[in-house]
């Protein structure tokens, strides 16, 4: 699973900078005013070959303005918090220590979470008086930074690799199938996951999971494993009253990251939110197999055309999912959970099938001769050859003669080719084009 690290500090202090420079993007808006960054972004980084998850919070200003967005800043930047393996403080070390650097020091001490401090805006590394003074926090040795030039940005990530957690083994049968269950809060995932449970009565154990607060069940059906990670019922009760659309994401973060399956419930009485999408893309760009479970289906007003036109509405809204089954529950009432399990060992079969060489490169030759590939500039796209190179998701690669020749709805039409003659329901395909080195 991928450890998380929350960048906090005071606004202007060079947070979403840093957060561009470790994940290789733009992904955060970089302006030099104050509170730029209202919502917490995510992003996947690597260095030391350990992947992690790096969110870019808003800044905390504990005796700021006091107005609404502020408080939600607040809010989220303590949820990250809560939520990270690392936390990393950042500094400005051109303005020194102020009243909000303290009190958030405060806050950090408390969540007894592994800190590191960076003090940004050292441009002069001889200037080590402005680093000293950072010591007063007591959080350990300041690293001296320069985020915008990517000064010393090295060092400060060999800091933060050394205080992931250990990467633990799992006491489970290598065979079991792992679902995560996820969505907004207040869909009905535990009501599902106790449902499904509850049918199944063939419950083995309780593992503790690498998610804080959350237990996976560990249960057997019919000779096969299963692993079901819930993502609901870990808000703390202080936080009940709190607005929580957003805060949810983090818990299915690391959910997905542990899982095969996603189970990605939407509530029948709202349809597809914003909300939805988000957590539903990231665990497509993971590769994960994915179910679309309309949850609350017994509390829908329906007719004769209900069902369709909730179809077409969601491949509408969540296009990217065109290969997920959608099915349509009540986990109040039992309606159809009895088929989840069913659907879960079908996508996961999809999600691990090898293609035979020979048979795959037949395709791709039918597909070419039923529909050649556009030409660009007076040049074809020609496909070589093709072969398989992994599961979960299937990964292919094509060598071709020119790369950037293979425009994206070609590479669509042979995705849709591959689907048609092997399945693959349930799951994402990836696609690698490569250049065929010529023989020498």
């Amino acid at each position: 699973m991928k450890p998380i690290v929350a960048i906090v500090g005071r606004p202007n202090v060079g947070k979403s900078t840093l957060f561009n420079r470790f994940t290789g993007g733009r992904v955060a808006i970089v302006e030099d005013t104050p509170g730029v960054t209202r919502d917490r972004l995510y992003r996947d980084a690597e260095w030391l070959n350990r992947e992690f998850t790096v969110i870019d919070t808003g800044g905390i200003e504990i005796y700021g303005k006091g107005g609404i967005i502020e408080m939600k800043v607040k809010q989220q930047a303590q949820l990250a918090i809560e939520d990270a393996d690392v936390i990393l403080f950042v500094v400005d070390g051109k303005t020194g220590i102020t009243p909000d650097d303290e009190a958030v020091a405060q806050l950090l001490r408390k969540s007894s979470k592994p800190i590191v401090l960076a003090v940004n805006k050292i441009e002069n590394f001889d200037q080590q008086d402005r680093v000293y003074e950072f010591y007063k926090l007591g959080l350990g040795d300041p690293i001296p930074i320069s985020a915008a030039h990517g000064m010393n940005t090295g060092d400060l990530l060999d800091a933060i690799v050394d205080k992931f957690p250990s990467e633990g083994e799992e006491n489970i049968p290598p065979e079991t199938i792992k679902i995560a269950v996820i969505g907004r809060p207040n869909v009905g995932k535990s009501s599902l996951v106790n449902k499904i449970l509850g049918e199944e009565r063939l419950i083995v154990s309780d593992i503790a999971g690498t998610t804080r607060d959350a237990v996976d069940s560990y249960f057997e059906q019919e000779g096969k494993h299963y692993v079901i990670i819930d993502t609901a019922g870990i808000r703390r009760k202080s936080r009940v009253n709190e607005p929580t659309e957003r805060y949810s994401v983090l818990r299915s973060l690391r959910a997905i990251d542990r899982s095969d399956i996603i189970l990605m419930l939407i509530d029948g009485t709202d349809g597809v939110t914003e909300q939805d999408k988000k957590i539903a893309g990231y665990a497509h760009e993971a590769g994960k197999g994915m179910i679309l479970v309309v949850n609350k289906w017994d509390l829908v007003k329906k007719n004769d055309k209900t069902m369709h036109q909730f179809d077409r509405k969601i491949r509408e809204e969540m296009g990217f999912l065109h290969y997920a089954p959608i099915m349509y529950i009540s986990a109040l009432t039992g309606q159809r959970v009895n088929r989840i399990l069913e659907i879960v060992d079908f996508v996961a079969e999809q999600q691990n099938l090898r293609v035979p060489t020979a048979r795959l490169n037949e395709v791709v030759d039918e597909a070419l001769a039923i529909t050649p590939p556009p030409t660009d500039k007076g040049k074809r796209l020609k496909v070589y050859y093709a072969t398989q190179v992994g599961v979960k998701p299937p990964k292919f690669v094509l060598f071709v003669n020119e790369p950037e020749l293979m425009h994206f709805s070609y590479r669509r039409y042979l995705e849709n080719q591959f689907r048609k003659n092997f399945g693959f329901e349930g799951t994402d395909i990836w696609m690698m084009i490569r250049k065929r080195e010529k023989e020498s």
